[in-house]
């Protein structure tokens, strides 16, 4: 079972009108069917930024009411699910993500779902079994922090799977991702890149802030050690996994306004690509008059 991506088109979502904004995209994706070196990605570049970190901020909030109307529309539309992947090791920003982009949508129609170690039942099945339950219905977001990925992440650096397992691990993920999108949901994969610098302070902060030090955790340690071991496995998953049907985006993520900025204007474009309508109204209540 090979994980090289197999050769399919791309769904015309991800296929952007705007096409100035689709090459900034481009160069922020692995190349397909060629290896993927992080080191190639800058983690302290703004290649969304408007200039400056307050219109940044500005362009972040606007953006985040624009995507509550447009998830207004998803919901009403109901022809779709989409599922955003936040990706990335610790102290990469994938709560502050979820609360700088997803923050102003209705809870109605979002949802997130934090992935941990699994549970004993869990354990006792494939390991896509509890992914699957938690992809999205019709007409909603799901956004998993974290995600299957870390299935070829941790036991991968750990040397708790074989090459041979990782490697159908990662065929086993295309298939799934295939399956969800070709029965109508947007996959949308987000790696949020920082830099080794950047987690050693921010996990200093963690220490530091009386407010913050709950969420230290001395396996954040044991984690940050295996630097070397979890770019190479990232790498490795990005290349393999990047596909038509489920692209990745790679984000520079040493500044959290440009992580949401970037998040926010890629999530907008593919949103408005899908070309989201209201279902048509009950003929019978065209003239009603409510007294």
């Amino acid at each position: 079972m090979s994980a090289t991506p197999a050769t399919a088109t791309a769904p015309v979502y991800f296929d952007l009108r705007d096409r100035t904004l689709a090459e900034r995209w481009k160069a922020w994706q692995p190349v397909p069917g060629q290896p993927v070196s992080l080191r190639r990605f800058d983690a302290g570049a703004k290649p969304f930024s408007l200039g400056n970190k307050a219109e940044d901020k500005a362009a972040v909030e606007a953006l985040a009411v624009a995507l509550d109307a447009l998830q207004n529309l998803f919901y009403a539309d109901k022809r779709y699910k989409l599922l955003v992947l936040l990706q990335g090791t610790d102290t990469a920003g994938k709560d502050g993500t979820i609360r700088g982009v997803f923050g102003r949508m209705s809870a109605l129609g979002v949802h997130t779902v934090g992935w941990k170690a699994p549970t004993e039942p869990e354990r006792a099945r494939d390991y896509l079994w509890r992914i699957h339950q938690q992809v999205p219905p019709a007409g909603e977001i799901t956004v998993f922090n974290r995600s299957q990925y870390e299935d070829v992440l941790v036991p991968v650096v750990n040397g708790w799977i074989t090459p041979a397992q990782h490697q159908q691990r990662l065929a086993h993920i295309n298939d799934f991702e295939r399956l969800l999108s070709e029965t109508g949901t947007v996959v949308l994969k987000f790696m949020l890149h920082i830099s080794k610098e950047e987690q050693r302070q921010r996990l200093q902060e963690r220490l530091d802030d009386p407010a913050k030090h709950w969420k230290f955790d001395q396996s954040d340690l044991a984690a940050r050690a295996q630097w070397d071991g979890y770019q190479r496995a990232y790498e490795r998953l990005l290349a393999a996994t990047h596909t038509p049907w489920a692209p990745w985006t790679i984000v520079p993520a040493d500044s959290k306004t440009h992580r949401n900025l970037m998040i926010a204007t890629l999530l907008k474009a593919v949103l408005e690509r899908l070309d989201l309508r209201y279902p048509p109204g009950d003929p019978t209540l065209e003239h009603l008059t409510v007294v």
